[in-house]
């Protein structure tokens, strides 16, 4: 879909948005073994149940004074101390992908829970002692969706991530950023340079969240980072939110550009780019896309043996998806997916236009 014919979304009907909670999918055994022979699955120190058990809990407010849905989780001081022993660990684990010193000490500074969402995960704060630097990571209920999403991410973005799964537990690093609704916020009003530069993300994001069908890619589910560099200063996008992945049935949720929450950067893209340079980034984009393939392809090959059989969303949103991608792409090829997992396979075909023999 180009952008110069985007409907306005605001104009949308309400079925046409995702709903804020999903059902969540159980780890099949297939996907456990997986993540066991590509070093996802070990035995963590400390487990999601671990951390339920709180006394109490105060909410929290952001920077500005606003109430937020994060609340600090209080534990008894006996409690407490297993607790923080256990996510230090878990925190050095997930690190160590990054080569993370193992002799640094490090304090846990707070963990906060949220009810809100999909995962209704911990955050961890933790402190460096060595150099006082802050990070932040996530205890989660770990659900197929999110684990598909990320491990898709790892693989077909140019952004890696770092993330465990063992039993009913998801662990994931936090992905460095500023919010894109926050971003808007802070730091209006923008050159044109800076438009420009951000138009151009956002067109090579909608197409990366299109093609492997990730949902739900509104501004407070991505963030923006600027990248500084003397030569060619630049702005980039990545997903943080992962539960969308290939569950809802309609074309429309995996097309960031038709989110009315996203109407500013929409409005970036048709002010500053026209249809020759769109189609240009769009094609980078997907070669990009189609080299890291071929890089990969056993390890993507082992994902999608296990993605094909997992049950990943309802039978309806199933049969809706084929039929809207069938109309999409004028195939019928869509029509023989009986499963999201297929049908993200078949999504890879029909817009990288490769084949090479990857998927059989």
């Amino acid at each position: 879909m180009r952008f110069t014919d985007i409907i306005d979304a605001n104009k949308g009907q309400p079925s046409f948005r995702p709903i804020m909670q999903k059902e969540s999918f159980p780890i099949s055994e297939n996907l456990k073994e997986y993540l066991k022979q590509n070093g996802r699955d070990i035995e963590l120190p400390l487990l999601y149940n671990d951390l339920i058990n709180y006394s109490y809990a105060d909410a929290l407010k952001d920077k500005t004074g606003k109430w937020t849905y994060w609340e600090n989780a209080i534990y008894p001081p006996d409690q407490l101390e297993l607790i923080n022993a256990g996510l230090i660990k878990t925190y050095q684990l997930i690190k160590n992908f990054t080569a993370i010193n193992w002799s640094t000490e490090f304090k846990i500074e707070r963990i906060d829970f949220c009810e809100y969402g999909n995962s209704t995960p911990f955050r961890v704060k933790i402190k460096n002692l060595a150099n006082g630097e802050i990070d932040f990571f996530y205890i989660k209920l770990a659900d197929a969706s999110r684990v598909y999403g990320l491990e898709l991410e790892h693989l077909l973005s140019s952004n890696t991530i770092n993330f465990l799964c063992n039993k009913n537990t998801l662990v994931e690093e936090h992905i460095e950023g500023m919010a894109g609704d926050d971003f808007l916020k802070k730091n209006k009003p923008f050159t044109e340079a800076d438009e420009k530069m951000i138009a151009k993300e956002f067109v090579r994001f909608c197409e990366s969240s299109f093609v492997r069908l990730l949902g739900d890619m509104r501004c407070y589910n991505f963030v923006i980072n600027y990248i500084s560099n003397n030569s060619s200063p630049q702005y980039s996008i990545r997903a943080i939110d992962f539960d969308q992945q290939c569950y809802e049935g309609r074309v429309s949720f995996y097309l960031p550009q038709l989110y009315k929450e996203n109407d500013w950067y929409v409005a970036m893209v048709l002010k500053h780019l026209g249809n020759d340079e769109l189609a240009q980034i769009q094609k980078l984009e997907l070669e990009a896309m189609a080299n890291r393939i071929k890089s990969i392809s056993a390890r993507l090959i082992e994902l999608f043996e296990s993605m094909d059989k997992d049950e990943l969303s309802e039978n309806h949103k199933i049969r809706l998806l084929k039929g809207e991608l069938n109309e999409h792409f004028k195939t019928l090829n869509f029509t023989y997916c009986s499963t999201m997992g297929a049908i993200v396979k078949e999504q890879l075909r029909q817009r990288l236009q490769i084949d090479f023999n990857l998927f059989g």
